[in-house]
């Protein structure tokens, strides 16, 4: 294993940023390769400590010569974010210079090729952490961005053209859904990672061997050492059932027996009014239509003081949000209908 520092250069003198990056040396050039990174949205936490139990695991595998494809990691993808604190909150989503969100704005190329990529010596510091890190992944086989969601299961975004192709990457790493999607419009990391190899011919885009998704590891507050060594051992199943690692001691992935949803069947259900959520639904739930998700609690002690929200559909709560005050117009929850929403987005669901 190799480590070595990727250093980006800030917007005045003597600024840079710094995030570290280890490459294992794979023994078969024709084996498929992977990259995985962590922590892009900088306060996201479960990638990071998913990949620090399943380093030990890929030193072992190195010692014993069981690496055949190249890996290449990045534990902290977003030394920007990780600095960024406002009044002592952490602000690791968002670029506090531009207001862009760290995973929009990623360069979606026509084709696998890092001449294709942007010249960002004259940008802002985000767009050139971005550009390294597609530079970084692109040419892999295995593309896994870690991220979590605010409170909810362990679940994957993947395009429609690799599914149910990674059905096996999904049962390996145990997770419990998977939404489909098909347009990106915002340059999504995974966008980015998948997106140039829709219009090249087969052999360059290798589909059937290709894995590009985004991992929502629970919610933000489930940092915990039995989670990250389960998420590792996930990791690890992935990698050696997709032949990057040798070891013939796991069987083969089983059937996926988690629910998949294409992403228009989602409702995000805004709040109609701003104050205290009361849920009374938490993620896995299966609803009907008509059932009450929360009360909002928007004049306290006062007659219709309260606003309740009812499911529009059938369907099974996915998330809900982590804090309980909210503003009208923001999400209370995800909820996985059973049809297409009424109010179904295009692109990301979230800014």
């Amino acid at each position: 294993m190799q480590k070595s520092i990727e250093r980006v250069a800030g917007e005045s003198e003597s600024v840079s940023y710094e995030f570290p990056l280890f490459r294992f040396a794979g023994a078969d050039k024709a084996a498929p390769s992977a990259y995985l990174q962590a922590a892009l949205h900088a306060g996201e936490l479960p990638g990071v400590v998913a990949i620090d139990a399943l380093m030990p695991m890929l030193n072992k595998a190195e010692a014993e010569g069981r690496i055949r494809g190249n890996l290449t990691i990045v534990p902290w993808a977003n030394p920007i974010g990780r600095a960024q604190y406002h009044f002592g909150e952490h602000q690791g989503r968002f670029h506090l210079g531009t207001r862009t969100n760290f995973n929009r704005g990623f360069p979606l190329l026509a084709a696998p090729d890092a001449a294709l990529l942007p010249d960002t010596s004259l940008g802002t510091v985000d767009q050139r952490l971005k550009t390294r890190l597609v530079q970084l992944s692109l040419g892999h086989d295995i593309v896994l961005d870690l991220h979590c969601d605010d409170e909810g299961p362990a679940y994957l975004y993947v395009h429609t053209s690799l599914w149910p192709a990674m059905a096996d990457c999904a049962a390996a790493m145990g997770v419990d859904a998977v939404v489909l999607w098909s347009e990106d419009t915002d340059g999504t990391f995974e966008g980015a990672s998948i997106m140039p190899y829709q219009n090249v011919p087969d052999d360059v885009a290798k589909l059937d061997r290709r894995v590009a998704t985004t991992v929502e590891y629970r919610g933000i507050l489930d940092v915990e050492g039995a989670s990250a060594a389960a998420d590792a051992e996930g990791l690890y199943r992935l990698l050696v059932a997709r032949s990057v690692i040798a070891d013939t001691t796991l069987p083969a992935p089983g059937p996926f027996t988690g629910f998949v949803a294409p992403l228009e069947n989602i409702d995000m259900m805004p709040a109609p009014r701003a104050g205290a959520v009361l849920y009374d639904v938490k993620p896995g739930d299966r609803v009907a239509k008509g059932a009450r998700l929360a009360t909002i609690v928007h004049a306290p002690g006062e007659t219709d003081g309260r606003t309740e929200v009812f499911a529009p559909q059938d369907g099974i709560i996915l998330t809900r949000r982590s804090r309980r005050i909210i503003r009208a117009g923001e999400d209370l929850l995800k909820l996985v209908g059973d049809r297409k929403s009424a109010d179904a987005r295009s692109g990301t669901l979230e800014d």
